[in-house]
């Protein structure tokens, strides 16, 4: 990801989300903008593990459903999408109560993770975002195989993936945020930098 270990100084946004399905190379691009701007990560999942420690099944049911229901996620394509974005869904008021601190003590950071929803994002505003899809499935398997070689291909996994990322990227399209494909991998972190400051200096 060439291009992005200087520092470019403060960025004019508070809040910069890389969202997008599992497997497409979000945390990568978000550890590689943090050098680029010199800012935290928050990851989404941390969040849920958060969450997951001080509540209760009964408190949030689908916060907690992967673990009540872990059969679940073997389930048709589009009803494991389903519960994902009744996730998403479940856990935007904690998401955007992080949000809202970093712009309320103007302290910037990037939000990464799979459950990060689109609407966060305010063009020209404090909270920026973008968003990557790859449609490639065989890409996406690949993509697991090499960081999870020990779980051999994981098909299902990966066709849940590039569903819910269209699910994902045809809400950002709807509100005016950017989705970008991750691949070439070399210029991802350039790419997504420049898009985001487009995003903010055109719309």
């Amino acid at each position: 990801m060439n291009g992005t270990d200087e520092v470019q100084g403060t960025p004019d946004w508070r809040v910069l989300v890389v969202g997008g399905a599992s497997g497409m190379g979000k945390t990568g691009v978000a550890r590689a903008l943090a050098r680029r701007y010199d800012v935290p990560v928050v990851e989404v999942d941390d969040i849920v593990e958060a969450l997951l420690a001080v509540t209760l099944p009964e408190h949030l049911p689908e916060v907690h459903f992967w673990r009540t229901h872990p059969e679940a996620a073997r389930q048709a394509p589009a009803s494991v999408v389903e519960r994902q974005i009744a996730i998403a869904e479940a856990l935007a008021p904690a998401v955007e109560a992080v949000v809202a601190n970093h712009v309320d003590t103007d302290t910037p950071v990037i939000l990464e993770g799979d459950y990060v929803l689109p609407a966060l994002a305010t063009p020209e505003g404090p909270v920026r975002a973008v968003f990557l899809h790859d449609d490639d499935e065989a890409q996406v398997v690949a993509n697991y195989l090499r960081r999870e070689p020990d779980a051999g291909p994981q098909h299902h996994r990966a066709r849940v993936s590039v569903l819910y990322g269209r699910w994902l990227a045809a809400q950002a399209r709807a509100v005016g945020v950017p989705v970008i494909a991750p691949r070439p991998w070399e210029d991802l972190a350039v790419r997504a930098a420049e898009t985001v400051a487009g995003a903010g200096h055109h719309r």
